[in-house]
């Protein structure tokens, strides 16, 4: 990314360069997510502008615009601020994708309050979990939900209900909204305050929460620019996302992103499959999507279905785990849109990852390093490894998208450190001209009679077969070789054992 068109490309996009011609993303000293996504556009006349696009499980379709969403959130603002909600306190956001998340969000950001998102998928045991590891005393619910009542009554402390449908003791969301004023001055907030709290399961014990200032979203934006391909302000954009709005892929890479573009985004909430997807896709002209690799080999499934849907989309990011190569080739061929990969953590973001428009991309592969970050691969010591070499991925300690911590341990834990850098547990291998090829986790590795082997790579192999629909590959034990590969295979309908 030498040339002189990447550079200026880079410099468009919100990358700065540095005297010695290394790239940075600089974030401002002071920002606030709600006015950074709505609040800059009806201030400089663009409230008129569409900001999401609603349609229920009855096939109703409602919209409303940037002044809207600016107004309704000042309208809760002054609501939550009466219950006592205010600065660095958080706030359970238990619901889907809907206006009301959009607006509870807005309004929190507002207060300098804290979004604490809990995932509708979650069951009793997490969201218990959560309520306590916090001291939740406020949740935005939509109601009549199982596992968050039962949560609540093992909770046993009285936790302030707000929902969006009729319940007995709760409050009544747009009750709330409707009688506060349209007008509210919110909290001049800085990029170190806190705004966001996400529990996010590991491989070993409960959830934890990690905490995202206001600056997350300028720090991520640059990347997230690069992974839809440089096209996020094109006037036809409308962004979808099958991915829980609770989650970093859901909001933060693309429904924040989107409104920071003035573009609107689809709220829907009907079971995913890949069926129900093209129809949605075709019904409203969606153009730009982040879809989980999991989404998006559902998809993939379904051949040449531009034969069969009238589809616009245009750019397709996808993370969270390995891609296939042969769902990067259906994306170009059959979809007909890029797809670019990206890699990272939710506690430090975009450390690799394509951009069609800046480089090739090379199936299977997860990309190059990211601008604005530095990556490494290193041995088990924290020790640099050569080209070709397996290696674990560590970022600089320094990153402009790390977390402020967890959740009662702000800082960077001794766990995350590895050899002065940022640990990832994910292994790679670089290739000579800088593309990373993932190898899987330092403890899924394979080793087998000396050699290491990524089962990324070989489910990729098998996802060729033209009779594979999913493979996941493990370790089988082996009293000559230690280990030896197992694999476990879904056919593609048709297809026989």
């Amino acid at each position: 990314m030498g040339h002189a068109k990447d550079v200026a490309a880079l410099s468009r996009i919100g990358f700065e360069q540095d005297a010695s011609g290394s790239w940075r993303i600089a974030v401002p000293q002071s920002c606030n997510m709600a006015y950074d996504t709505v609040g800059v556009h009806v201030a400089q006349g663009r409230g008129h502008l569409c900001a999401l696009i609603q349609e229920g499980s009855d096939g109703q379709v409602l919209s409303w615009t940037f002044s809207q969403l600016d107004q309704f959130s000042n309208q809760l603002a002054h609501a939550l601020r009466a219950q006592g909600v205010g600065p660095g306190q958080p706030v359970g956001v238990h619901l889907g994708q809907s206006v009301e998340t959009a607006v509870t969000h807005l309004a929190l950001y507002k207060l300098g309050a804290i979004a604490c998102t809990m995932s509708q998928l979650y069951g009793p045991d997490t969201l218990l979990h959560i309520l306590r590891d916090t001291g939740l005393q406020w949740v935005v619910t939509a109601g009549r939900d199982a596992a968050l009542a039962r949560a609540l009554q093992e909770l046993g402390r009285p936790v302030q209900c707000i929902t969006t449908a009729e319940s007995s003791g709760s409050l009544a969301f747009w009750d709330l909204v409707s009688t506060g004023d349209t007008r509210f001055e919110a909290v001049q907030t800085r990029s170190q305050d806190p705004a966001l709290l996400m529990y996010t399961s590991g491989s070993t014990g409960q959830p934890k929460g990690m905490l995202h200032a206001h600056r997350i979203l300028s720090a991520y934006l640059p990347t997230v620019r690069m992974f839809y391909d440089l096209t996020m302000e094109r006037e036809d954009a409308v962004y979808w996302t099958p991915a829980d709005w609770a989650w970093v892929g859901g909001l933060l890479d693309l429904v924040l992103p989107a409104w920071a573009h003035a573009r609107p985004v689809l709220a829907w909430g009907g079971r995913f499959d890949a069926h129900a997807a093209f129809d949605l896709m075709q019904r409203h002209r969606v153009t730009h999507s982040f879809m989980t690799p999991t989404a998006l080999k559902r998809l993939a499934e379904v051949s040449r279905p531009r034969d069969r849907w009238d589809l616009k989309m245009a750019v397709v990011c996808t993370g969270g785990e390995s891609l296939p190569g042969e769902v990067v080739r259906w994306c170009e061929n059959d979809l007909g849109a890029v797809c670019n990969e990206f890699y990272g953590l939710t506690e430090f973001n975009h450390l690799v990852g394509n951009c069609k428009g800046l480089y090739p991309i090379r199936p299977g592969s997860m990309g190059k390093g990211y601008p604005g970050h530095s990556i490494q691969l290193v041995d088990e010591q924290g020790q640099p490894v050569g080209p070709g070499e397996v290696g674990e991925i560590v970022a600089s300690l320094s990153d402009p998208t790390l977390f402020l911590g967890y959740w009662g341990q702000l800082g960077v834990p001794d766990a995350l450190r590895l050899g002065g850098g940022l640990r990832t547990r994910d292994l790679a291998r670089m290739d000579a001209e800088g593309y990373l090829w993932y190898q899987g986790r330092n403890d899924d590795l394979i080793k087998s009679a000396g050699y290491r082997i990524g089962p990324a790579e070989v489910e990729d192999a098998l996802l060729k077969h033209p009779a594979v629909a999913e493979a996941a590959v493990v370790a089988s034990p082996d009293p000559d070789r230690g280990s030896v590969v197992k694999a476990f295979i879904r056919l593609r309908e048709g297809f026989d054992p």
